[in-house]
C-alpha cells in the first residue's frame, strides 16, 4: 500500500508540475468561440470573428462597444486587411458572450510597473496575468485597450479566413494553394480563375483550420494606415443608428427614479398613496442600493412623461448614511491632513532622494489640488429590460456585457444563459458605462412589470447628482538644485481615493490586495529621468463613490506632475521645452514628440496678439498614458474680465502603429475639448454628504465658440499600436495652466483654473 504522505507528496508534486506546465503555456486560442455562432440563411462562420455570407457580405464580429472613439471601424480594417476583403461589403455586428473576447490587454496594463522596466518579474507578471484573464477576465471596452488587445487576434482571424477560402478555392480548381492569393473579395489564380468569397464559403467552412498564418509586413497593408470613414456615420447622419435609449420594445413601458439625495443613502420608508392614483401610472416601488448605487424609489408609468409627473408625489424619508454631513472642505482638509503624516506607497524609487533634498543649493514646494469630476455623458443613464418567463432581454449601452448580464441575472435570480444581451451604440462613456448599477436597478423595476419590458431613464439631475465620480486628490511636490540649476531631486506623495478595489468590490463582491496604480499613474510611471526621485501615493477611504472617469489617475496627475516640472524650468532659470529635453536623455521617442510638437507650434517665436488685442503665450505639456505619449502646446489669452480663452493647441502623438488617422485626429480632438471643459469648468461639488450640480447650467462643457483650433501631428511608427482614446486628455490642463504662468506669471495650483 502507497503511504497516505508519499501519496500526498505526490500529488502536489503533480500538481506543481501542471501549474508550471500551465505557466510555460500561450495564453488559449482567441480565434474559436465555445459555441459556434449563430449565422442567416446563406452564411458561414469560418471562425469567432467572421462570417462570410453568399451574397459577398464580409461580416466582423466585434466584441468592444462604440462609443464615438471608432472602434467599429478600426477594429474591422484590421480583420478585413489580412483578410484581403473588399471594403464596401464589410458589415459589423455584436459579439456574443465568449472568454476569447476577454480584455487582456487592459488588465496586463494595469500592473503597477513602471514603463521602463523591462525586468524578469514584470514579464512574469504580465505573462500570467494575459493567461489569467482569457480564463476568467470580462469582456470590456477601456482603458484605451481596443486596438492594442486585438491588434494580433483580429488580423489572425483575417488570416486564418483567408487561408481557409484559398484553400476552398484550391479543392475546387485542383491547384496547388500557393499560386492562389485573395484580392478585394475574391480569390485568383494566375490562370485566370476567379472565386468571390461568397461562392467560396460554404466550402471554406469545411477546410482544416491553419495552425500558423503569416501576417502581412506594414509594407503591405492596403487598409491600415489609412483615413477610412466610420462604418456607422451613415447611420448617425439618418437617424437610424440605435443607442440605449433608442429601444422600443412592443409592449414598452416606462420608468423614472428618484436616488437619495445624499451619497450612499437608501430609502427608509415612502407612501405611493398620491403618486399611484395618478393618470398612466402602473406601479411604485422602492429601489435598495446596488452595485454601489443609492437606493431609491421608481414609477413605472405608460409614458416617462407619467412617469416623471408622478415621481415628485411620492413621499419619502431618508436614511442618508454614512456620507451625510460631508463637504467638499472635509475631503480637501482630510486629505492634506494625511499626507502631513504619511508617504503612502512608494510607486517609484531612484537614488537617495532625502540626501539629495538636503544637500541641494537651492529647493522649491508646491501643492497642487484636483476636484471630484462627473462623467456627464450626453445620454443618461438608461436600460430597458423585459422579465418573462423566468428569462430576461436586455437593451442597454454599456462597456462591460458580461458583467452586465451577470448583474441582471443575480438580481432576477435566473442563470446567466437566460439573459438575453443587446448591445447598443453608447452617447458617451468615458468610464462611466463601467458600472452597472442602472442597469441591476433596471432590471429589478422590470420585475414588476409582470413581463412587460420597461425602459429606465435617470433624469440628467439623477445621472448628474448619483456618479461614480473622479476621485479628489492632493498631491505635494518638492524639488531640489545644485548650485549651477541642475535638477538633483524631485519628491512627490498625493493622497486620494482609490479606484480600483471600489470597482472590484461593487461589481464582483470580492476584496483587493495590493497597490492601484490608478491612483498614481501619471505620476510615477513617466520618462522623465529623476537624478533622484521618490514618488508615492496615500490611499484614502471617503465614503464618495467613484470611478473610472477617461484617463484615470493621468487626468489630474498630468496637470499636477507637468504644472511641477515647469515650476522647477522656472526655478532653474531655463527655457520649459529645453529643461524638459534635458530630462529624456535615453528616451529619444519622447524626446521626438516633444520637439516636434515646439516645432509646429513655433515655440520661443513671438505671438501675435488675440483679435481684441490682448497678449497671449504658450505653455507646453508632454505625458505618456496608456502607452502613447503626448506633447501639447496651448495658445492662451485673458478676456477683459480675466476668462481664461485658448485659441490653438498643437498636438503631437506617438501611438505606435496607426489603424486609422483620421480617428486618431479625431479622439485627439476629443480628448483635448473633453479635457479642456474638466481644466476651466469641471468641479463637482459636495455639500452635506449631496452633489450640488444638477445639470450642464451648472456644470458647463465646453461650447463650440469656445473651443480652440486644434492641430494634431502623429508620429509616424511600426510599433505596436497603443492608446489613443484617453491620451489627448491628460496634457490639455497643465499646458494651459503653464501658458496662464507664461502670460501673467502667476502660477494655477487647482482644478478647475481661475484666476484671482
Amino acid at each position: 500500500m502507497v503511504k497516505r504522505r508519499t501519496w500526498l507528496l505526490g500529488g502536489v508534486g503533480a500538481a506543481g508540475a501542471l501549474v508550471l506546465g500551465w505557466s510555460l503555456l500561450p495564453p488559449r486560442q482567441r480565434l474559436n468561440t465555445a459555441q459556434p455562432l449563430p449565422v442567416r440563411p446563406g452564411q458561414v462562420a469560418l471562425n469567432g470573428w467572421v462570417k462570410i455570407g453568399a451574397d459577398d457580405s464580409v461580416g466582423v464580429v466585434i466584441c468592444k462597444s462604440e462609443m464615438g472613439q471608432g472602434v467599429l471601424t478600426g477594429l474591422a480594417m484590421l480583420l478585413a486587411e489580412e483578410l484581403d476583403a473588399d471594403w464596401a461589403r464589410v458589415q459589423v455586428e455584436a459579439a456574443p458572450i465568449d472568454k476569447i473576447y476577454n480584455n487582456l490587454a487592459t488588465v496586463v496594463d494595469g500592473l503597477p510597473f513602471h514603463p521602463d522596466n523591462d525586468g524578469s518579474i514584470k514579464g512574469v507578471a504580465a505573462w500570467m496575468t494575459a493567461k489569467t484573464m482569457r480564463e476568467i477576465g470580462v469582456m470590456m471596452t477601456g482603458g484605451s485597450s481596443s486596438i492594442k488587445d486585438l491588434w494580433l487576434p483580429m488580423r489572425e482571424a483575417g488570416a486564418t479566413a483567408r487561408a481557409m477560402l484559398i484553400g476552398a478555392a484550391a479543392q475546387s480548381w485542383k491547384l496547388p494553394a500557393a499560386e492562389c492569393r485573395a484580392q478585394a473579395g475574391k480569390v485568383l489564380h494566375p490562370s485566370g480563375k476567379s472565386a468571390s468569397f461568397g461562392e467560396l464559403a460554404a466550402l471554406a467552412a469545411r477546410q482544416p483550420v491553419p495552425n500558423k498564418v503569416a501576417l502581412k509586413a506594414a509594407g503591405q497593408f492596403m487598409l491600415i494606415g489609412k483615413p477610412l470613414l466610420r462604418i456607422e456615420a451613415a447611420s448617425k447622419v439618418d437617424g437610424s443608428a440605435r443607442f440605449g435609449i433608442d429601444a422600443l420594445p412592443a409592449g414598452m413601458l416606462h420608468a423614472s427614479v428618484m436616488m437619495c439625495p445624499t451619497l450612499g443613502g437608501k430609502v427608509a420608508r415612502f407612501d405611493a398613496a398620491a403618486a399611484a392614483t395618478m393618470s398612466g401610472v402602473r406601479h411604485v416601488i422602492s429601489i435598495d442600493p446596488l452595485h454601489g448605487s443609492s437606493g431609491g424609489v421608481a414609477v413605472i408609468a405608460d409614458s416617462y412623461f407619467h412617469a416623471m409627473r408622478a415621481l415628485p408625489k411620492v413621499a419619502v424619508e431618508w436614511d442618508h448614511g454614512a456620507a451625510a454631513g460631508l463637504s467638499n472642505a472635509d475631503v480637501y482638509r482630510q486629505l492634506a491632513k494625511t499626507l502631513d503624516g504619511e508617504d503612502g506607497f512608494g510607486y517609484y524609487s531612484h537614488g537617495d532622494v532625502d540626501a539629495a533634498l538636503k544637500s541641494a543649493a537651492k529647493t522649491i514646494q508646491a501643492e497642487y489640488r484636483a476636484p471630484y469630476l462627473a462623467h456627464a455623458a450626453l445620454e443618461p443613464m438608461n436600460c430597458t429590460v423585459q422579465f418573462k418567463d423566468g428569462r430576461a432581454t436586455v437593451w442597454v449601452s454599456t462597456q462591460v456585457p458580461g458583467i452586465a448580464r451577470d448583474a441582471v441575472a443575480k438580481v432576477l435570480g435566473i442563470a446567466a444563459e437566460n439573459v438575453e444581451l443587446h448591445v447598443e451604440l453608447l452617447g458617451g462613456g468615458f468610464g462611466r458605462r463601467l458600472e452597472v448599477d442602472f442597469i441591476a436597478q433596471a432590471a429589478v423595476i422590470a420585475r414588476s412589470a409582470k413581463g412587460a419590458p420597461v425602459q429606465t431613464i435617470w433624469s440628467r439631475e439623477q445621472d448628474m447628482t448619483h456618479d461614480f465620480y473622479r476621485p479628489a486628490c492632493v498631491s505635494r511636490f518638492s524639488a531640489g538644485f545644485d548650485a549651477a540649476g541642475k535638477l538633483t531631486a524631485w519628491r512627490n506623495v498625493s493622497a486620494g481615493q482609490a479606484i480600483v478595489p471600489n470597482a472590484i468590490k461593487r461589481l464582483f463582491g470580492l476584496p483587493m490586495a495590493g497597490p492601484d496604480k490608478t491612483a498614481s499613474e501619471g505620476a510615477f510611471d513617466q520618462p522623465y529621468e529623476w537624478p533622484n526621485a521618490r514618488i508615492g501615493h496615500v490611499i484614502v477611504d471617503l465614503p464618495v463613490p467613484v470611478g473610472f472617469w477617461r484617463s484615470v489617475g493621468h487626468s489630474h496627475q498630468a496637470f499636477f506632475k507637468e504644472s511641477f516640472v515647469d515650476e522647477a524650468a522656472a526655478a532653474a532659470g531655463q527655457d520649459p521645452v529645453a529643461f524638459r529635453a534635458a530630462l529624456l536623455g535615453k528616451h529619444a521617442r519622447h524626446l521626438a514628440v516633444l520637439r516636434r510638437a515646439a516645432e509646429l507650434a513655433g515655440w520661443g517665436q513671438a505671438l501675435a496678439p488675440a483679435a481684441d488685442g490682448a497678449k497671449r503665450a504658450r505653455g507646453v505639456a508632454l505625458h505618456q498614458s496608456f502607452g502613447s505619449v503626448v506633447a501639447q502646446v496651448a495658445e492662451v489669452s485673458l478676456a477683459p474680465d480675466k476668462t481664461i480663452r485658448v485659441h490653438r493647441v498643437v498636438c503631437v502623438i506617438d501611438c505606435g502603429q496607426v489603424v486609422n488617422p483620421k480617428m486618431v485626429a479625431q479622439q485627439m480632438e476629443s480628448g483635448i475639448v473633453f479635457g479642456l471643459s474638466a481644466a476651466l469648468y469641471g468641479e463637482v461639488e459636495i455639500e452635506n454628504g449631496q452633489v450640488k450640480q444638477s445639470n450642464y447650467h451648472n456644470y458647463p462643457v465646453l461650447q463650440m465658440n469656445e473651443c480652440p483650433l486644434i492641430e494634431t501631428d502623429i508620429m509616424p511608427s511600426t510599433a505596436h499600436p497603443e492608446g489613443v482614446g484617453e491620451p489627448g486628455t491628460p496634457p490639455i490642463a497643465p499646458a494651459v495652466a503653464n501658458a496662464i504662468f507664461a502670460l501673467t506669471g502667476q502660477r494655477l495650483r487647482s482644478l478647475p483654473l481661475k484666476l484671482g
